[in-house]
């Protein structure tokens, strides 16, 4: 656009060849032409903890917190179990009352493996989700939720979900270990555009099934950038314990490796979650030491991976057992973004930036 067509103009009394321009107007311009010019940076700089992409009315973090459709996570988790809030976050429908025709699960493998095999094992069956009544899509979530908690736990069961892991795990099915569990559970339920949750609403953007839609945010959680931190705090517990945890913490600082399980971009000020559950149990010494020198180094405070190796530590859960858990709480929120994707919702078809050869039309 020219500076003509968008600025008024009147001639120069010294040189008739001239025209002047009011200088709010050509100030106005050039940021219309430096914002054109950065909207692909801008794009970009969006897709990694920059600005919101999309619109949803699930979940989000304000005031330091997360909120689960304008109610606080915090609050729920001392109340609710992960399937009422998997209702919740699907916006209040869908069934109550547990299926029991549910399939086997699958028996062989350890719980992530069986996860997927699950949901792949529905995914090749299940119709489209595009054009299904609301209340059809509901109910399989519900469903779903149930059956990757089946395969997590390696049977069928009645009971909620955090009685049938704490079974799994041989916990007794009324003790603190299944609130803790409870807890957890609901803290970890959704958290806002997550790559797990994009990933589940790409799926769905195309109608694909529920199945198949979890099974692509399962996908997206099994990558050690999404899901892995609780296996490298892990690593890093056995480094501290080996070496020293002052060695530990200060290669890791010196060598700019990043310090698995603090911190959380979200939270400058701490992540909430991480005390919410920590202050129900007392993490092992070793563990309290890793954090104590880690805020001394860093000022970094423990996020909610920290805590849930603490808790499944405490509980002497199998190993693997934190990403089970987080896998298991997740699942609901990758169904509700399903859901509202599919219902609101066009295409997920972002563009490219290309950065190749140019193209050359005479080859």
């Amino acid at each position: 656009m020219s500076a003509a067509a968008c600025c008024a103009a009147r001639p120069d009394p010294v040189d008739s060849r001239r025209s002047l321009y009011r200088a709010e107007d050509v100030a106005a311009l050039a940021a219309r032409r430096g914002q054109s010019r950065r909207r692909s940076e801008v794009a970009a700089g969006a897709m990694t903890w920059g600005e919101p992409v999309l619109s949803s009315a699930i979940s989000t973090v304000r005031h330091g917190r997360p909120w689960y459709r304008g109610r606080d996570a915090l609050l729920l988790a001392e109340t609710e179990t992960l399937e009422s809030v998997a209702r919740l976050l699907r916006g209040g429908d869908g069934v109550t009352l547990k299926r029991s025709d549910r399939p086997d699960p699958p028996a062989a493998g350890p719980p992530l493996s069986r996860a997927f095999l699950a949901l792949a094992a529905r995914a090749a069956e299940a119709p489209p989700a595009l054009g299904q009544p609301a209340l059809v899509r509901s109910a399989e979530a519900a469903l779903l939720l149930d059956i990757f908690a089946d395969a997590l736990a390696a049977e069928t069961d009645s009971g909620s979900i955090h009685l049938r892991l704490a079974k799994a795990w041989r916990l007794g099915p009324g003790g603190p270990g299944a609130d803790l569990i409870r807890r957890a559970l609901v803290l970890l339920a959704d958290h806002e555009l997550n790559p797990s949750a994009f990933a589940a609403r790409v799926a769905a953007s195309t109608g694909a099934s529920l199945a198949a839609c979890a099974l692509a945010g399962l996908a997206a959680l099994s990558g050690p950038r999404h899901g892995g931190a609780p296996a490298a705090l892990v690593r890093l517990r056995d480094e501290a314990r080996a070496r020293g945890v002052e060695a530990a913490v200060a290669d890791r600082v010196a060598e700019d490796r990043g310090i698995p399980g603090f911190g959380h971009p979200l939270y400058p000020d701490g992540d909430p979650r991480a005390p919410a559950l920590l202050e129900r149990f007392a993490p092992a010494g070793d563990l309290v030491r890793l954090a104590d020198q880690v805020r001394a180094t860093t000022g970094l405070a423990p996020n909610v991976d920290f805590a849930l190796v603490a808790l499944c530590d405490h509980l002497g859960a199998p190993e693997g057992a934190a990403l089970s858990l987080f896998a298991a709480a997740r699942c609901a929120g990758w169904l509700a973004h399903a859901l509202e994707q599919g219902q609101d919702g066009g295409l997920i078809r972002p563009r490219a930036r290309y950065t190749g050869p140019p193209p050359d039309p005479e080859a």
